[in-house]
């Protein structure tokens, strides 16, 4: 059985953690930014960590905007 590795800020998929790093993300808050890996583990339901909302993946979470995010960004999945 292989794992998924996923990345925080997007929610992407991969199937090494090198694979996942060597790539830019167009979710990151750093303009220019590469995938970050999230270090939680695979869920049926991801728990933003600000406001408690709940996605059924990391890529529909981060796509709207947190209103309790302390920089005004997106939601974030709590691990």
């Amino acid at each position: 059985m292989s794992q998924n590795y996923y990345c925080k800020w997007c929610g992407a998929k991969y199937p090494s953690v090198s694979s996942l790093t060597g790539s830019s993300c167009p979710r990151n808050p750093t303009k220019g930014g590469r995938h970050e890996l999230y270090e939680g583990s695979e869920k049926s339901q991801y728990v933003c960590k600000y406001c408690g909302a709940k996605y059924p993946s990391i890529s529909s979470m981060t796509g709207s905007s947190c209103s309790r995010h302390p920089n005004k960004g997106k939601h974030e999945p709590a691990l």
